[in-house]
C-alpha cells in the first residue's frame, strides 16, 4: 500500500530541526487504523522530545506528535470501534479498543519508527484505542484540541482537583492546559479564580475563558497580589508552565491544606525544591497523567461544554502552518508566542 504524498516530519536526531521527507506507507497490522490528518496540534511534549530534553531517546528516528483531527481510510484486522469515512481525533491517552503496536516506517533503507499515535504527517497508522469519533457539530481545526490539551487541563479539574464554587483556584500558565483549565472552572462556577502568566495577550484571553483576577508575574510581585485579592493563600492551584521555578511558585502560593496538580515537567535532569515540613503540615502535590481522563467518556461531556457557546475555544488556534514549516511552529511555541500551534495538512 502506498499513498503519495505521505509526507512525514521526522526526527532524525535531537536537538535538530525536524525533516520532512515521505514516507511509504506499511501494510496494517492488528488493531491499527490508517488515518488521513486533517490538522495536527504542537504541544510542550513533542518540543521536549524534539530539543532532547528528556534524556537519550532509543527510538531515532521517529515520527512525533499526538493530538489531532483526520478520517479513516482504511482499517486492520479486529478493529470494530470506527469505519472508513468516520471523522476522528487522536489523542495519546488510552481509550477503548485494541492497543495496537506502532508502525514501522522505512526511508532510505531506514526504519523510522512511531508510536500508538503520530500527527506530523499527512497519513498515519494508528492504535484503535488512540481514536474517539469527533462528535457532531465540533469543527475539525477545534477538535485537535480534544486529544490532548483539552483533555489534559480540563481533566484536571473535573477529574481531579473537583473544586466547589467557593474554592479559590489559581492557573500559573496560559497554553492549551492552562486555559482549558480556566474552561472547566468557568463551566462550574468557580468565584475565585486567579490567573498567572508573562504575556498579556494571554491573560487577556483567560478573563473570556472564567479567571476573575489575572497576574503579570513578569510585572508583579505574585505573592503580594495573591494576598491582596483573595486575603489568603490558595485553596488550589493547577500548574501547566512546566518549569521548576513555576513548580515552585504554584507550591508556595497554596495554604497549609492546598493542593497543587501539575501536569507538564521541566526537562529531564531537573529537580522542584520544596520544603519537607510544608508536606507534614498538609500541603498536597500531585502530577496529573492527562487529567485523569477516559477519552470515550469525557471527549463527548467536553464538546457538549464547549458546543454551549460558553468558552471560544477556536481563540486558541491563533496561528495555522503548513507541515513544511513545522520548525517554525515549534520555535514560536517555545518563545510563547502561541497558545496552539496547528499544522494544516495540504
Amino acid at each position: 500500500m502506498k499513498i503519495i504524498p505521505n509526507k512525514s516530519a521526522v526526527l532524525f536526531n535531537t536537538n535538530q530541526p525536524l525533516k520532512v521527507v515521505e514516507l511509504e506507507i506499511p501494510k496494517l497490522n492488528f488493531g491499527q487504523v490508517l488515518i488521513k490528518i486533517f490538522y495536527s496540534g504542537v504541544c510542550r511534549s513533542q518540543l521536549m522530545e524534539a530539543r532532547g530534553f528528556r534524556g537519550h531517546d532509543p527510538w531515532l528516528p521517529h515520527l512525533l506528535g499526538h493530538e489531532a483531527s483526520g478520517e479513516v481510510v482504511e482499517v486492520g484486522s479486529g478493529v470494530t470501534k470506527v469505519e472508513v469515512g468516520d471523522k476522528v481525533v487522536l489523542g495519546w491517552i488510552k481509550g477503548q479498543g485494541i492497543e495496537a503496536e506502532g508502525a514501522k516506517y522505512v526511508y532510505n533503507d531506514q526504519i523510522v519508527n512511531s508510536g500508538k499515535v503520530t500527527t506530523f504527517s499527512n497519513y498515519s497508522i494508528v492504535s484503535e484505542n488512540r481514536l474517539v469519533k469527533i462528535p457532531p457539530k465540533v469543527p475539525l481545526d477545534v477538535a485537535v484540541l480534544f486529544g490532548c490539551a483539552l483533555l489534559t487541563g480540563a481533566g484536571m479539574v473535573l477529574n481531579e482537583l473537583k473544586p466547589n464554587s467557593e474554592m479559590s483556584v489559581i492557573v500559573i500558565g496560559l497554553g492549551g492546559i492552562g486555559l482549558s483549565a480556566l474552561m472547566a472552572l468557568k463551566y462550574l462556577k468557580c468565584k475565585n479564580v486567579i490567573a498567572v502568566d508573562i504575556s498579556d495577550e494571554k491573560l487577556e484571553l483567560a478573563k473570556l475563558f472564567g479567571a476573575n483576577h489575572i497576574i503579570n508575574s513578569k510585572k508583579e510581585n505574585t505573592k503580594d497580589k495573591v494576598l491582596s485579592i483573595l486575603g489568603d493563600y490558595s485553596d488550589a492551584c493547577i500548574e501547566s508552565g512546566g518549569k521548576t521555578e513555576t513548580i515552585e511558585l504554584g507550591f508556595s502560593l497554596i495554604k497549609k491544606t492546598g493542593k497543587l496538580i501539575f501536569a507538564s515537567h521541566p526537562p529531564e535532569g531537573e529537580f522542584i525544591n520544596i520544603a519537607p515540613h510544608e508536606l507534614i503540615a498538609g500541603k498536597q502535590i500531585f502530577g496529573s497523567w492527562g487529567g485523569g481522563c477516559k477519552p470515550d467518556i469525557d471527549i463527548p461531556k467536553l464538546a457538549e461544554i464547549y458546543l454551549q457557546g460558553k468558552v471560544p475555544l477556536e481563540k486558541l488556534i491563533t496561528k495555522r502552518y503548513t507541515l513544511e514549516n513545522i520548525n517554525e511552529a515549534l520555535l514560536d511555541l517555545e518563545n510563547g508566542v502561541v497558545f496552539r500551534p496547528i499544522i494544516a495538512m495540504q
